[in-house]
């Protein structure tokens, strides 16, 4: 392994088996008991091949990661990205493949990670140092850049079990950051944090890389990606599907995931009563001056006095979302369903001040007990030129409703 790689991974692969409960008498303490009594000495069920099922979380990842880079890992839900870096930080052993190590790394990978919750704040520090090679010395000349980082000076000598997510991901970060590792890896943990302490997170992660250290930051928050990383790896069902410069990356990364759908048959829904069955159109295109409608079908499976509203959320392109509509804004609720069938609600989209540019949608089901259902990338749209010229230097984006010049709906009762 060359001294100016930092990280070297090849043909790497992790294979989990998924057990399918095959018991049709059911799995609880109660089906067990009454079938033990009713047939004592009958021998116990072997799960046969039927009853597992492979799934490879990576798949062949081979790459290079070279001294003081700086790498974005990036990929949708259920990608690898999480299995990538756990294998790479020695927590679960790979099941095929090699991976290589010059320096010492820093993990932050999970809320409370190599944290003991019954120890205070302060014997944590001690004691994750401890894990990261640090001797006691080291730690004891970093502590109090550590704990005026993290923001706990009143909690020190709490149990971290009675920390809040926040606390925690404040805590571990400046450990995992203050301690000087050669190479740091952060997973999307920051997302925990409020506003200010992902700005200052970032912030110290930009000064490890002055330092000449290494990172792999695994973030949903593209812009971040952009704008502190130089590389980026793009995973895509455990496959590295490309390696290179961040922006190009980013643009594949976009350009796959404004085609994909979701594989899962939306009709045949049975874990919930109300669900999106479908959006439509997929794709379309329109000028800063035009307005558009938006279809979808909101299903019942069955009769549900639950009434729902509709969240809109549209994000461009790096994953900023800049517009949000609410139905309840406009009065507008479904239900509720008296009998099985369908709603179609319309929303006609209307954009003067939407900047030229790619964007997608995403679709929120509410009841008045939370959430109900989510269909991410429903349908994506292009902005084409020109832009308006009284908004060009208006107001940011990122604070205006959503524009609708109309959100009207027509009820299908029974349709199927």
């Amino acid at each position: 392994m060359s001294s100016s790689v930092a990280i070297t991974v090849e043909n790497l692969s992790k294979l989990y088996m998924l057990k399918h409960q095959t018991n049709s008498s059911g799995n609880g303490l109660r089906h067990v008991l009454q079938d033990s009594l009713k047939s004592p000495f009958r021998k116990k069920h072997t799960p046969h091949q039927g009853d597992k099922e492979e799934f490879w979380a990576l798949r062949d990842v081979s790459f290079d990661i070279k001294q003081g880079e700086v790498v974005g890992i990036i990929g949708r839900n259920g990608a690898g990205k999480s299995t990538l870096l756990k294998v790479l930080s020695r927590i679960i052993e790979p099941s095929k493949g090699r991976v290589g190590i010059n320096g010492r790394i820093a993990s932050l990978l999970e809320v409370g990670t190599g944290f003991h919750p019954e120890l205070t704040g302060r014997e944590n520090i001690f004691l994750n140092g401890a894990i990261l090679g640090m001797s006691r010395s080291e730690i004891r000349s970093k502590f109090d850049e550590i704990v005026a980082f993290a923001e706990v000076e009143k909690f020190l000598d709490t149990p971290v079990k009675r920390y809040s997510s926040g606390m925690y991901v404040r805590l571990a970060f400046a450990v995992a950051a203050h301690l000087e590792p050669e190479i740091l890896v952060v997973d999307e943990v920051l997302a925990v944090g409020d506003v200010e302490f992902q700005k200052k997170c970032l912030g110290k992660m930009q000064d490890v890389v002055r330092m000449g250290r290494t990172i792999l930051f695994v973030s949903h928050n593209l812009t971040a990606i952009k704008s502190l990383c130089t590389t980026a790896v793009y995973l895509s069902s455990g496959r590295n599907l490309f390696q290179g410069p961040v922006e190009k990356a980013l643009d594949l990364y976009m350009k796959n995931s404004a085609h994909v759908r979701h594989t899962t048959d939306r009709d045949k829904n049975a874990s919930m009563k109300i669900w999106i069955r479908s959006c439509q159109p997929e794709k379309m295109a329109f000028t800063c001056s035009e307005t558009k409608a938006i279809q979808f079908t909101i299903q019942a499976k069955e009769s549900c006095h639950d009434v729902v509203s509709a969240v809109i959320l549209v994000h461009d392109q790096n994953s900023v979302c800049v517009a949000q509509c609410d139905s309840r804004w406009v009065g507008l609720r479904f239900g509720p369903f008296h009998a099985p069938g369908s709603t179609h609600a319309v929303l006609n989209l209307s954009t003067p001040w939407l900047k030229p540019g790619s964007y997608r949608v995403t679709l929120y089901l509410e009841t008045i007990h939370g959430f109900c259902d989510q269909l991410d990338d429903a349908c994506s749209f292009e902005v084409v030129g020109p832009y308006p010229t009284e908004f060009e230097n208006g107001e940011s984006i990122s604070r205006r409703a959503l524009v609708l010049s109309d959100f009207h709906f027509v009820e299908e009762t029974n349709a199927q």
